[in-house]
């Protein structure tokens, strides 16, 4: 864990070592290996300790002589990895698609936008931009760094949000649709946009509990609001609606373009791709299923 940890500093530019030679190149003899850097910790650290203090032993060539420094450095962990550290502790799974927010403290998003931010701006230096005197990608980093972490895969980062909800007390049993519902996500595997409708079609029963309307959209935008492949997207969309209202039955369909076909590959402008996701009664009663699909206008 502590060798994982300080890599992970180590990468963020945090706590970069290295010993150089006083020849003409100045060429690094080592960057924290068994060789003429020796570390070791000196302050015990916890799983969401923002630092890790080492006692550093630098050998150095001066001339023909080798000179050796001791110093203690504080290294700070990168906060993507003490957030990785709680989630791989309590044994959670955290694919592109999987809400992550019960993980992260209040005030580390900001933090965790930082670095990320950091990350991009290495992105462009490595496909040769330059972002010191190019005015239009000197704040590239930053601005995508806050489209992904505050609005594109937000539905990652943040909780649910709060739905309100009624008791069925007209005993209602009749099929209800929502939508058509704009939803926006991003490829997992390309980061492409995804842009489509969902219709939500609830068979509902004396129990079910009843969600104000705009509550089917929030919820629909949290769960596409993460890098997603459009059939766990209405997977994750059918279960949670399913665990909140309890119905009779539960429909969802969901068309959409995929720019990882338009923009790039094969370039197809055309296609879509829909399916859907049926529960209870959708299910097992075809003529309820042929109504609801009769009744979506794509």
């Amino acid at each position: 864990m502590f060798l994982s940890r300080l890599s992970a500093a180590l990468e963020s530019g945090t706590g970069c070592l290295a010993v150089k030679t006083n020849t003409k190149r100045h060429r690094p003899l080592a960057a924290i290996s068994l060789g003429p850097v020796m570390f070791t910790l000196a302050k015990q650290v916890s799983a969401d300790s923002v630092t890790i203090t080492l006692l550093l032993h630098t050998c150095t060539l001066e001339g023909s002589q080798l000179v050796m420094t001791t110093e203690f450095k504080p290294v700070q962990i990168p906060m993507s990895q003490r957030i990785r550290e709680r989630i791989v502790a309590s044994n959670t799974r955290y694919h592109a698609n999987d809400n992550i927010a019960q993980f992260i403290e209040d005030g580390e998003l900001d933090e965790l936008l930082s670095e990320v931010e950091g990350k991009l701006r290495d992105v462009l230096k490595s496909l040769v931009i330059d972002t010191d005197s190019d005015h239009n990608t000197q704040d590239t980093g930053r601005r995508v760094a806050k489209m992904f972490i505050n609005e594109v895969f937000k539905g990652r980062y943040v909780p649910m949000p709060p739905v309100t909800e009624f008791p069925n007390a007209s005993h209602l049993n009749e099929l209800m649709i929502i939508g058509p519902i704009t939803v926006r996500s991003a490829c997992s595997h390309h980061l492409c946009p995804i842009m489509g409708k969902v219709w939500i079609g609830v068979m509902p029963n004396e129990h079910s509990n009843l969600i104000g309307l705009s509550k089917y959209a929030r919820i629909a935008d949290w769960i596409m609001s993460r890098p997603q492949i459009q059939e766990e997207a209405v997977v994750q969309l059918a279960d949670t609606l399913q665990e909140k209202m309890q119905p009779d039955g539960l429909a969802v369909v969901m068309e959409a373009d995929h720019f990882c076909m338009h923009w790039r590959g094969v370039k197809d402008v055309d296609a879509k791709m829909i399916n859907s996701v049926m529960h209870g009664s959708f299910l097992k009663d075809p003529n309820l299923r042929r109504e609801f699909l009769s009744l979506i206008k794509r």
